[in-house]
């Protein structure tokens, strides 16, 4: 979706601020979406039940796309395929942890099957809409949503149920210092992811690369989050949650700021690309752990939730619309502010994340 959504929302002939206004919906709907979907599936139990409807209707709202591509029915059509899409990730992310049981330092062991298939979208999208057409990207799209919805059918029951009552309130959890700045570094780390996910293919074919190539460079990035996938747990172990959240926030200032300013070179290019495993592979698997150490058992599907809605949210959509708002102004300005605000994400996980939860001896009871 990323690397080619705005592609062809500038084949269609729209402007930077209406892209940016496009990509933004889908993270707008994250700021409801997520908690319903977690709400409703913490008191009924049926979290696998709930990824396969939002699996089977986001495919189907996705089907608009080939209607109509005026800019107010793209719109309507991308908020209603996100709210289900929203549905599926959060109780799958519980899901996972409910078979991983007492050994969840593994989860990045099988989220790297998540990256295996973005390089292959990425690479064979390319080579496909540079030699085809880019006019083909919502039947690609409805393919794969199609294969996603499928492949939910064969998920086994997990081990995890509905909520306990009795349990913590999620509120209550919320309130902590060490959750708030928790959420607060996330949605500064999503405001740059947000202007990257949205401009980096246009800002890459601006600057002259083929879509093949553009394919590529997206990959590069995800083969190195590949990589670091399969030893996070050994990082995890090793470092502690907090250093590996701090790192990963100064490495994607650097990243932005390498993008802005070092794209003419291909390698320093290349290198920020590389720079995706920390940016988003290091920070997401450390997240994953951090919330499952601060929400109790019966909160973790809304804590999933509540994360996706914050940063990916109010984080993913400002960075997106506001890279689009400012896109005049260049992509080094844009990137730069970017760099800044995760450094200023970085501070705050300095001084947040002192909860001893957080910490690499950290023994849970």
């Amino acid at each position: 979706m990323y690397p080619y959504w705005p592609l062809y929302l500038q084949h269609l002939g729209f402007t930077p601020e209406r892209i940016g206004l496009l990509l933004a919906v889908p993270m707008v709907t994250k700021l409801i979406a997520p908690n319903l979907w977690a709400w409703l599936a913490d008191a009924t139990g049926k979290r696998l039940t709930i990824l396969r409807l939002g699996s089977f209707l986001g495919l189907f709202c996705f089907f608009g796309i080939t209607f109509n591509q005026s800019f107010i029915w793209l719109a309507v059509v991308i908020c209603g395929y996100s709210f289900f899409w929203n549905a599926i990730l959060p109780q799958h992310e519980v899901i996972t942890l409910g078979f991983l049981k007492d050994k969840p330092e593994r989860y990045s062991l099988l989220r790297v099957w998540g990256s295996v298939g973005f390089i292959f979208a990425v690479l064979g999208g390319g080579y496909y809409f540079e030699h085809i057409s880019i006019a083909l990207f919502p039947w690609v799209g409805i393919t794969l949503l199609a294969c996603i919805f499928i492949s939910s059918l064969f998920i086994p029951q997990s081990p995890v149920g509905a909520r306990d009552h009795q349990r913590q309130s999620l509120w209550k959890i919320v309130r902590q210092p060490t959750v708030i700045a928790f959420l607060l570094a996330g949605i500064l780390l999503q405001m740059g992811h947000g202007a990257y996910y949205s401009f980096f293919s246009i800002y890459m074919e601006e600057m002259g690369f083929s879509r093949s190539a553009i394919g590529i460079l997206w990959s590069i990035g995800v083969i190195a989050e590949i990589l670091i996938f399969m030893v996070m747990h050994n990082i995890l172990l090793g470092v502690g949650v907090r250093m590996v959240l701090i790192a990963s926030l100064l490495l994607a200032a650097l990243r932005w700021y390498l993008i802005g300013n070092g794209s003419e070179i291909l390698w320093l290019l290349i290198f920020a690309q590389c720079l995706h495993a920390f940016s988003f592979g290091t920070f997401h698997a450390a997240s994953i752990e951090t919330i499952r150490r601060l929400f109790q058992s019966g909160t973790q599907a809304g804590g999933q939730a509540l994360y996706g809605a914050v940063s990916f949210g109010v984080g993913g959509a400002a960075g997106s619309y506001l890279a689009g708002h400012f896109w005049h102004y260049g992509a080094a300005q844009i990137f730069n502010v970017a760099a800044v605000l995760c450094a200023l994400a970085a501070l705050i996980a300095w001084y947040g994340f002192r909860d001893p939860r957080l910490r690499r001896d950290y023994i849970e009871v």
